[in-house]
């Protein structure tokens, strides 16, 4: 097998993924061809799923990661939950079969219409990353008659010593709140008739 990925070996010439010749596959299906192994998806998952064993949690897959639909599928039969960035990806998992209370909306940038949408849907949370979508949530919510599960995304100030670009748990990262405004939000998300706080998100 190849390092890093037991269910990808070679023999000879050719590629095999859980025992399948991809050139076979290729032949059968035409190029490209974007092929994923089952059983790396469930190793992976079930390596977080021994970690919280016993605990009250639920593992939420990136859809950003990969939005391909059996990709989802396949997480949420094995228990994840979806963690969504936008209405698009929402509409994916539910389409999917993920429960709507499985589902987390994060991301920056989320449209009052997209807020009402996973309102509507009843999703589990939402991570909010600025004072001004806390409020815009709070607006529709109200609107709705409804009130928006939410957590803050917190910036630890922590430097991962990573590319810059993907650098997001800094100060002056350009998502989320900062670590010394984040109790004055939590005040404020308090006061807000629309909001629900349910968690911290970071």
């Amino acid at each position: 097998s190849l390092p890093g990925s037991p269910q990808l070996a070679r023999r000879g010439p050719e590629l095999w993924l859980e025992g399948c010749r991809l050139s076979d596959l290729a032949k059968v299906h035409g190029t490209p061809l974007f092929v994923y192994s089952k059983a790396a998806m469930r190793s992976a998952l079930a390596a977080y799923q021994r970690g919280f064993a016993g605990r009250d949690a639920q593992i939420c897959y990136a859809m950003k990661a990969n939005s391909n639909q059996a990709v989802i599928k396949t997480m949420a039969a094995m228990g994840a939950g979806m963690d969504v960035v936008s209405e698009g990806e929402l509409r994916r998992a539910l389409a999917a079969g993920v429960p709507a209370r499985k589902v987390v909306f994060s991301g920056v940038g989320k449209s009052r219409e997209e807020m009402r949408q996973a309102l509507q849907a009843g999703v589990f949370c939402f991570n909010v990353e600025s004072e001004s979508e806390l409020e815009r949530l709070s607006q529709v919510a109200v609107q709705m008659g409804l009130r928006a599960p939410v957590s803050l995304r917190v910036n630890p100030e922590v430097d991962p010593k990573t590319h810059p670009y993907i650098a997001t748990g800094l100060r002056d990262s350009k998502f989320g709140v900062e670590f010394t405004e984040a109790e004055r939000l939590y005040r404020r998300a308090a006061t807000l008739p629309g909001i629900e706080i349910c968690g911290v998100d970071c």
